[in-house]
């Protein structure tokens, strides 16, 4: 059995998104739920969330866009943005303990305490840009974790891979032109015309020309085409780029029976893909594996969804 961590803090529930808001406080008491049920916290090392130090948000954000957050937020504005952007006073607060309990869950790997982790953190982030907010998501949490690992830990080559429903828009601009982050996405194409990015032709530029891979499946799809393209493209990709630590932006909303997106995923494929991601990470970077929360929006799936994905970790 590895040791694993397990980021959670019940600070993420106080980001309030008002009624009728799919990104709601009750996705992480139904995955810590779940994960409880299942006899597993007594199994984890638990991480609680220290607000992140600005300055590694900013090697991904804009400063003036991190003000521009908070006066927007500590001003009592319910909106930021953009209408998907529904916060309350503890939301900028809620964000800089979600990237800081990330990056002391990189820490705690670098260090040996524990093999890989799962972060159950809100708000989500792979949808931020540089200087804007969008689908949920203030800070891009993996991106700033792939920054940090190259600037703290001297991690040369991080490889991110997302297997949100949609797409990663954030993420892989900021880092398309970068040879050192290889940024893999699978997600549905179109989905609900939402963040309408992340077509096989989106290949990096400049120095990152390649460096970004996007396998967008049509809606009504399984288990069977999404396993197809992650053996046939992802495992090729990393075996050449040979990642020195793997970053995941674990999103669950693919499963058939969440709205948010039309694919029929079920949940032993989400068992799969994280075992699979295991073995990536065991071959080329000893193991070194984090996934961050993104979408998931089932409550009714998500506790075992979550259990599953803790459990696969911790190789139960």
């Amino acid at each position: 059995m590895r040791k694993t961590g397990f980021l959670y803090d019940a600070r993420f529930l106080l980001h309030e998104t008002g009624p009728y808001h799919p990104e709601i406080p009750e996705r992480l008491t139904a995955i810590y739920q779940g994960i409880e049920d299942g006899g597993l916290l007594p199994k984890l090392v638990r991480i609680k969330a220290n607000p992140a130090q600005r300055q590694w948000i900013e090697t991904v954000h804009d400063s003036a866009y991190i003000d521009r957050f908070g006066d927007t937020c500590f001003s009592g504005k319910r909106v930021f943005e953009h209408p998907d952007n529904q916060m309350c006073a503890d939301t900028y607060d809620a964000a800089f303990l979600a990237v800081g309990g990330i990056l002391q869950t990189i820490d705690m790997v670098m260090e040996g305490e524990i093999d890989n982790a799962f972060c159950a953190v809100r708000p989500p982030g792979h949808h931020a840009e540089r200087d804007h907010a969008l689908g949920f998501c203030y800070f891009n949490n993996v991106a700033v974790a792939a920054r940090y690992l190259q600037q703290k830990w001297q991690i040369e080559k991080i490889g991110i891979i997302d297997f949100d429903v949609h797409h990663g828009n954030g993420t892989q601009h900021i880092f398309e032109q970068d040879s050192s982050v290889f940024y893999y996405s699978i997600h549905e194409h179109p989905t609900f015309s939402f963040p309408g990015t992340g077509r096989e032709f989106e290949i990096g530029s400049g120095p990152g020309y390649g460096y970004t891979k996007n396998d967008p499946v049509l809606p009504g799809q399984g288990d069977a085409e999404y396993t197809t393209l992650v053996e046939e493209n992802l495992v090729k990709d990393f075996e050449r780029f040979q990642p020195g630590f793997v970053l995941v932006s674990a999103g669950f909303d693919g499963h058939k029976d969440d709205d948010m997106s039309n694919m029929n995923l079920t949940t032993e494929w989400y068992s799969w893909v994280m075992k699979r991601l295991m073995e990536i990470a065991d071959r080329h970077c000893n193991g070194r594996i984090v996934s961050v929360l993104e979408g998931g929006y089932c409550l009714r799936r998500l506790p075992e969804l979550a259990r599953n994905h803790v459990a696969t970790l911790l190789e139960e």
